[in-house]
């Protein structure tokens, strides 16, 4: 398996909209895009504003070929609005789970 965990910074008030479209992007997009497995966002109990989401994919070839879509950057232009700033990101490969 391949992901991403991004640390995320929310604008104040943009929570409720992120999460919405985190959760649109599961209910419209996640049936299409092959490889797509699971997200997972968590809330920062040290900071309620810094977010971390963690992204599985099946395998590398099926995140780059999401990260690549035209599709999943429109969704992220709007994700990103409800940002203070760019996300930083982690790719890589998933060498373990529970």
């Amino acid at each position: 398996m391949y992901g991403t965990v991004a640390r995320i910074r929310v604008k104040p008030g943009g929570e409720k909209a992120l999460l919405a479209l985190m959760d649109e992007w599961n209910k419209q997009r996640k049936g299409k895009v092959k490889g797509a497995v699971a997200t997972y966002v968590y809330r920062l109990d040290k900071d309620p504003n810094q977010l971390v989401m963690a992204v599985v994919f099946k395998d590398k070839k099926s995140y780059t070929d999401n990260a690549n879509d035209p599709e999943q950057d429109k969704w992220y232009r709007r994700f990103r609005e409800q940002l203070q700033s760019d996300p930083v990101w982690d790719d890589g490969e998933i060498v373990a789970t529970g």
